[in-house]
C-alpha cells in the first residue's frame, strides 16, 4: 500500500474509527506506543541523562573491570531520539558527549585498533553535520573544536582527518 492510498483509506474513516486504528496500533506496536508516549509526556532530560550514563558506562564501567568501548551503544540512542524528534539542542549535546568520554578514555589507556579510531571520526562527521543542518554550528564550534584538537593531542591516528573534518564544518558554516 501506498502513501496515496493510505490516504484514500484514513480520509474514509470517521474520527471513532480513526480512534481504534490508531489505539490497536499503539497496543500492537511497541515503536508506536514509544512514539506517543515521548509525544505526550517528552522528559528529554531524562531520556539523555541515561542515555549519557549508558555510553560512560561503555567506557568507564560501575560494575564489571572492562570497559566495552561499543560505539554502536550512542548509535543506538541517537537514531533512537532522531527518530522520536527530540531537540536537534539535546542531540547535538549527546552526539558530543559520546566522544569525550571516548577521549577521556583514552587519556589513560591507549587503543590499539583502528577500527575505534575510524568510529570515532565516524561519530565527529555525523555530529559536525547534524549540527550544520540544524544550524547550531556556532552553538556547539568550542567542543568541536576541542574534539578535534584533542585528537591531535591524545596521538589518535586519524587526527589528520578529523583536521579535515574540523576545516569542513567551519568551511560549511560560513556558507
Amino acid at each position: 500500500m501506498g502513501k496515496r492510498d493510505l490516504k484514500k483509506y484514513l480520509a474514509g474513516l470517521d474520527s471513532e474509527q480513526m480512534a481504534e486504528q490508531i489505539l490497536e496500533l499503539y497496543e500492537k506496536f511497541p515503536d508506536v506506543k514509544t512514539y506517543y508516549d515521548f509525544v505526550f509526556n517528552p522528559r528529554e532530560e531524562k531520556l539523555i541523562g541515561e542515555a549519557k550514563a549508558k555510553i560512560r558506562n561503555e567506557y568507564f564501567p560501575q560494575r564489571s573491570k572492562r570497559a566495552k568501548l561499543r560505539r554502536s551503544t550512542a548509535q543506538k540512542f541517537i537514531k533512537h531520539f532522531l527518530s522520536l524528534g527530540v531537540d536537534p539542542i539535546a542531540l547535538s549535546d549527546l552526539m558530543l558527549f559520546n566522544l569525550e568520554v571516548a577521549q577521556r578514555y583514552t587519556e589513560k589507556r591507549e587503543i590499539r585498533y583502528a577500527s575505534f579510531y575510524k568510529s570515532m571520526l565516524n561519530s565527529y562527521e555525523q555530529a559536525g553535520n547534524f549540527v550544520l543542518s540544524q544550524g547550531l554550528f556556532h552553538d556547539f564550534r568550542d567542543r568541536l573544536e576541542i574534539i578535534r584538537n584533542d585528537a591531535k593531542k591524545l596521538h589518535w591516528e586519524n587526527w589528520t582527518d578529523f583536521d579535515s573534518a574540523w576545516r569542513t564544518f567551519s568551511d560549511n558554516s560560513k556558507s
